[in-house]
């Protein structure tokens, strides 16, 4: 452990090339929702051209000893895992966000620390979600694997596929149908803040202050012995960990940070899943981002209902900007059947991912719906008449769908078979694209 170097080399070890924007999470638990659900929503920006695929993995029992191959290292796998639906960048085992069969979702943010970056490969903090989602049955129990991962194996590696230098720390909203947890780590090291009650998002900045839930048990040693904190005044946790000379990225995060709790707030008490696919699609904000060459790649809202015996409802887009894809529903069944048109194919041991030295070549991972989506999205360009009449087509069938959710959620139409809901909602969108 170590204090982090200032002003440019800090920016150049923490694989600071350019300074691209990054992800925003957000939730609204009641009273913050307008119905007694809770409300999750993530945007994941990440480089321009990277796919990200919707991903479906069914609950699974594990030899006792068996090991699990994450994006670098290997680690020991559980002997039960979670069913989990993810929305992850195609190279990568881990993923940006999503959820498992009990309610529980996760998404990540990039952060950097007075904790030193690792250059070398450990977890990334996408595998630290997936992991957290596969063997969590709670929110709280989502953080407590991860924070022990965190420790045991730590975080870091190249988080883009590129063999330019590009790492970082993580902060983490997890979420279910009770309560949410932020979770923010430098390092090793992690302080959490529970949150019971109204709205809240997290961007590319440590943002918990002094109300600590839950923490690192040698979090406070450690920042006495570096010097970050005198052992007698209040211990506020962004305080004590942000860096001196921040990256640019972390920087311009405070004007989404912002942007996104002033959206947040607008709503407050009437939060709903329209209205987080509305923050999400906002762009004069920041939240839709579109920057050189990263933009939002993927992105996701959950209803979890506090009624047990309701339904989860997750919604995907697997498809870049949000204000230009529809949100999709997909619910946890046993007897889904596989959306292949959202998953991107695989290349084994020829992966340049997985061939050393890494990322010396690239390869088409497009699925089939971000094939037709890039296709309706030229359209558009050469043909904004055609293009325009699909997507507002789209539109309609995306809100007729909320509304049918909505309604069957309150009690006002039955439930019916919804495991092929996702199936049903990408075989249609490719459909309309082509």
């Amino acid at each position: 452990m170590g204090s982090a170097p200032a002003g440019s080399d800090f920016r150049q070890k923490a694989g600071m090339a350019e300074a691209p924007r990054s992800c925003d999470c957000f939730v609204s638990l009641p009273p913050g929702s307008r119905d007694d659900h809770v409300i999750f929503g993530k945007n994941s920006d990440r480089p321009r051209n990277e796919v990200q695929e919707v991903a479906h993995y069914p609950a699974a029992s594990h030899p006792p000893g068996s090991m699990l191959e994450c994006t670098y290292i290997q680690i020991p796998q559980v002997e039960q895992t979670r069913a989990v639906v993810l929305s992850k960048p195609a190279w990568m085992w881990g993923a940006e966000m999503g959820a498992n069969d009990q309610g529980v979702c996760v998404g990540n943010e990039a952060v950097w620390t007075r904790e030193t970056v690792s250059s070398g490969e450990a977890l990334l903090g996408m595998d630290l979600v997936r992991l957290g989602l596969e063997r969590g049955d709670s929110a709280w129990g989502a953080l407590t694997a991860i924070t022990s991962l965190l420790e045991l194996h730590g975080q870091g590696g190249q988080c883009r596929e590129d063999p330019e230098p590009f790492s970082y720390h993580n902060t983490f909203l997890l979420v279910d149908r009770n309560e949410a947890w932020v979770l923010e780590t430098a390092g090793r090291l992690w302080g959490a803040q529970k949150v019971t009650e109204g709205v809240k998002n997290i961007s590319n900045q440590l943002t918990i202050g002094a109300e600590v839930s839950a923490e690192h048990p040698e979090l406070r040693s450690v920042a006495q012995a570096q010097g970050w904190w005198d052992g007698e005044g209040e211990f506020n946790f962004s305080q004590v960990f942000s860096p001196e000379n921040p990256p640019a990225r972390m920087e311009l995060a405070k004007q989404r940070y912002k942007g996104g709790t002033e959206l947040l707030q607008q709503h407050d008490g009437s939060v709903t899943a329209e209205v987080m696919i509305s923050i999400l699609r906002d762009k004069p904000s920041g939240i839709c981002m579109d920057s050189g060459g990263f933009c939002t790649t993927g992105s996701m809202v959950s209803v979890l209902p506090r009624d047990s015996s309701l339904p989860c409802v997750h919604f995907f887009t697997a498809t870049p900007d949000p204000s230009r894809s529809i949100f999709k529903p997909f619910v946890f069944s046993d007897f889904s059947n596989p959306v292949l048109g959202v998953v991107s194919p695989q290349f084994g041991p020829d992966d340049p991912v997985r061939k050393q030295p890494r990322f010396q070549s690239q390869v088409d991972r497009r699925h089939d719906l971000y094939k037709a989506h890039q296709l309706a999205l030229r359209t558009m360009e050469t043909n904004p008449d055609q293009g325009l009449a699909v997507y507002e087509i789209l539109r309609d069938l995306e809100s007729q769908c909320l509304s049918e959710i909505s309604a069957m959620l309150s009690g006002e139409i039955p439930g019916e078979e919804l495991g092929d809901l996702f199936f049903d909602s990408v075989d249609t969108e490719i459909k309309f694209y082509q």
